[in-house]
């Protein structure tokens, strides 16, 4: 199977190879000419001409614009250049005479600047050149306004964060609660219109731990580290082929320019404390980054859990309460470099270790009744640990040949090391600890990415790109049992489940899309993926398990057509993989509470979904509207199965098994309004409708289908204002329905927050208070379980009042005379997260 794989990726790989190599000795040999051929006919001269091209509705440079210098006599291209990331150009040796230039780009429109006069020996500067983009153009106030709120592109939707008051002093999961078409629940897991079959990368780069749990690795994030997040529905072809519901990029905030600087954020709260350092140093071609942050988390929470099972003619019954305090700590900490080799060539480089620390300490109270008598009663204390680390190293070279044609090679390295343990004390009813129980679990996962892409235009309306990406990964975990009587000493109990699981992933992908941009405004986006992926497990002593390999072809399309300059309509389709992510991989059995058991499932397989959506956006004067209505159809779902124990009365085991099918209709309304120059309010609302199909084992311990359907809806509200004297004032509310699942229900939660900061006279910093459901003391939440064999209440309740106060400073000078470095990276995004099942 190894050599299929490795065959498989040789053939990607050496045909990329291949046309790359015809596509660089094309382009050196139409280049070479031009560029030599004004030597010899041209006089030259000893002025300048310069300028910055920018986008008029954005405000922002065109990167990569092409600059033609024109003979306005002829009208003979002369000479040119190519605008930097800064869009800034200059054109030397220019003789006198009469000019003018031409300038062009890919999703504008052409632009000349006539009428420019030569003198010996004077330099020209035009300053901006204003392109306008051939998209919406809005009066100054709006164009302002939803462009630091919303941008809309042929396959994703861009919110930029960088106004947000409210999430300073919070994390990632705390910020995209606000984000058109995101849900995001109390425990900080994330859904895209539904569906938490989601990829989440930072800065276009995945991470092993975010694969292993999405909702962990948002805590890692301060919100006010993040600049935008692009909410990717209808991913393309260059984007691997996992996430069924959609991907999510967070973009931070980078420093690009020239000197030293040192930003020091810092906020403290009932609920938690944040700390940041960041520092940056760049001198001409070569640029430092050191970066480093720890937030700490302290909750207080309490459950109750009612259970009946039925076995034969007996009933089982469960009472449980639990009381338990959450202590978390997560920190990040990260290296870059990057050096500019040549004028079209960059290489960067970077580190990152990240560490995540969960801590419960619960104590929980068990009362069992057999067809409605007391028979048990018990008393245990759990303390559980989630910790992890996790290092990151990635190297990455980007070789520009002209605008919008590039190459680029990357390669990421990363490695987890995960501890999941928990530590029972069993209590005598008169409190004393009279035997305990120890589960261990180390494991590890590393992944190691090779990737290489190209791209090239072809005539001014059209883009291709191609690529080929190998991933090496590997999946470590050993776990073990462990009993002490009275005396202490922890032996290893044959009747309790212990062993292994060793499992390789390699896959090989190749792909290519076309992007077409026609004259009457239409934005055609296509392309396919092919993925081959092939696996080697075992379960240590007990042998190999026989996952068999298998290949992909994942076709997308993107099509937008500008109505008019204010209203763009979308519509796409794509097919998406979902691979089991190690949560639900592990066969690691969790005791910790005898009543609800779980454990993962070596043998699953991947899901395949189809996804279609429709989209409009338009503004009326100064509303900006975005309507979306889509289609997902999941078949093979993993889904999750619940079972009974003979041995253990009344016990639930749950695990996943690839028995399901997931249909979901729906739509999402979002609008921001500005009411004033400086006070803007938006929100969105959020509707959808779920059908799920599943397997589950009925009281002769038979299986039979199950199914369930249900309607769901949620909405966010947010105003901004900005006042006078540096003052701002922001409030947010946001609200999720009641969910449907396969086999029951979990009842709706809200969160609501009210916000300020004041900046420092100099710029140089801020001081600012937050607070987040401080009217009442918590949210509860109730979840409800049927089937032929269960009927489970439970209910939390989570004291999530906080009232913090944030602080942030800048020392250090900088300047804009170093232009950003353009890069590429490795972007995996093809590994479920663990655990959730919608």
């Amino acid at each position: 199977m190894n050599k299929v794989f490795l065959k498989s990726f040789k053939v990607i790989v050496l045909t990329g190879v291949l046309f790359l190599q015809s596509q660089l000795i094309q382009a050196q040999g139409s280049i070479a000419p031009t560029s030599t051929a004004p030597a010899l006919s041209t006089p030259k001269g000893n002025s300048k001409i310069s300028g910055i091209v920018s986008d008029s509705a954005a405000a922002k440079p065109v990167e990569f614009a092409s600059v033609a210098l024109v003979n306005a006599t002829d009208n003979k291209v002369i000479d040119g250049t190519v605008a930097d990331v800064d869009g800034k150009f200059e054109i030397t040796s220019v003789a006198p005479g009469k000019y003018k230039l031409l300038i062009s780009f890919l999703g504008f429109k052409d632009k000349s600047v006539n009428n420019i006069s030569v003198e010996k020996g004077k330099d020209i500067n035009l300053g901006k050149v204003q392109m306008s983009a051939n998209t919406k153009t809005l009066d100054e106030v709006t164009i302002t306004g939803e462009k630091s709120m919303v941008e809309e592109k042929v396959d994703r939707l861009v919110y930029n964060a960088e106004k947000d008051i409210t999430s300073k002093g919070g994390d990632a999961s705390d910020l995209l609660r606000k984000v058109p078409m995101l849900s995001v629940d109390l425990d900080g897991n994330v859904s895209l219109r539904g569906s938490s079959n989601i990829r989440v990368l930072i800065n276009n780069k995945p991470s092993t731990i975010i694969a292993s749990n999405v909702a962990d690795a948002l805590k890692q994030i301060p919100a006010d580290m993040i600049k935008s997040v692009e909410v990717i529905t209808s991913p393309s072809a260059k984007y691997d082929a996992e996430g069924s519901g959609g991907i999510i990029n967070i973009i931070t905030k980078k420093n690009n320019l020239q000197g030293l600087t040192l930003n020091v954020d810092s906020g403290v709260g009932n609920r938690g404390t944040n700390l940041g350092l960041n520092g940056s140093y760049r001198k001409g071609k070569m640029g430092f980054t050191l970066g480093g942050f720890g937030r700490a988390f302290y909750n207080k929470a309490t459950s109750d859990l009612n259970q009946e099972t039925k076995s034969g003619s007996d009933i089982f019954g469960t009472n449980q309460t639990s009381d338990s305090k959450d202590r978390g700590l997560f920190g990040q900490y990260s290296l870059g470099f990057d050096y500019d080799l040549g004028k079209n060539q960059a290489l960067s480089a970077g580190v990152r270790y990240g560490t995540r620390n969960f801590i419960q300490k619960q104590n929980l109270t068990i009362d069992q009744f057999t067809n409605s008598e007391l028979t048990s009663n018990s008393q245990r204390k759990v303390d559980r640990k989630d910790l992890s680390g996790t290092v990151d190293v990635n190297v990455d070279y980007v070789r520009t040949f002209k605008p919008q044609q590039e190459w680029s090679f990357s390669t990421l390295y990363s490695r987890t090391n995960l501890t999941n343990n928990f530590n029972t004390d069993l209590l005598t009813p008169s409190g004393s600890v009279g035997s305990k129980l120890k589960n261990v679990n180390e494991n590890f996962n590393t992944e190691f990415t090779l990737q290489t892409d190209y791209q090239t235009p072809i005539k001014k309306n059209q883009l291709l790109e191609f690529g080929a990406k190998g991933i090496f990964r590997t999946v470590n975990s050993d776990y073990k049992y462990l009993m002490a009587g009275e005396s202490g000493d922890f032996t290893i109990n044959p009747d309790n489940p212990s062993g292994a699981l060793n499992y390789n992933q390699n896959v090989a992908a190749g792909y290519v899309s076309y992007t077409l941009t026609t004259k009457n405004k239409y934005t055609f986006k296509a392309g396919t993926r092919y993925e081959y992926t092939g696996i080697n497990a075992d379960m240590g002593a007990e042998g190999a398990v026989n996952i068999p390999s298998y290949g992909n072809l994942v076709p997308s399309i993107n099509v937008s057509k500008n109505l008019t300059d204010a209203t763009t309509i979308k519509a796409a389709y794509n097919r998406r993989i979902q691979r089991p992510g190690i949560q639900q991989l592990n066969p690691n059995v969790n005791l910790s509470n005898p009543q609800s058991i779980s454990t993962g499932n070596p043998l699953l397989s991947p899901e395949l979904t189809d996804n279609f959506e429709v989209g409009l956006s338009t503004n009326i004067k100064k509303t900006y509207l975005n309507v979306s209505a889509f289609a997902r159809n999941t078949n093979n779902s993993i889904t999750q199965i619940r079972t009974t124990v003979d041995t253990l009365a009344g016990a639930i085991v749950t695990t996943f098994e690839n028995i399901g099918k997931q249909s979901a209709y729906g739509m999402n309304i979002f609008a921001n309004v500005y009411l004033t120059s400086k006070w803007t309010v938006n929100g969105s609302i959020d509707l959808l409708q779920s059908y799920m199909e599943g397997q589950t084992v009925n009281e002769a311990g038979v299986s039979q289908a199950v199914s369930n359907s249900g309607f769901n809806y949620g909405g966010r509200l947010m105003s901004q204002l900005s006042l006078k004297k540096g003052w701002g004032l922001q409030a947010f509310a946001f609200y999720r329905g009641r969910e449907v699942q396969l086999q029951g229900t979990r009842t709706g939660f809200y969160m609501y927050s009210l916000g300020f900061k004041k900046d420092f006279a100099n710029k140089k910093g801020s001081i600012g208070f937050g607070a987040e459901n401080f009217l009442t003391n918590g949210v509860k939440f109730t979840s409800d379980l049927k089937s032929p064999i269960l009927a489970q209440s439970s209910q939390t309740q989570l004291y999530n009042r906080n009232f913090k106060i944030t602080f942030s400073y800048s020392i250090g000078k900088m300047s804009f005379d170093a232009p950003k470095r353009k890069t590429r990276s490795v972007s995996n995004s093809d590994v479920k997260s663990g655990g959730e099942n919608n």
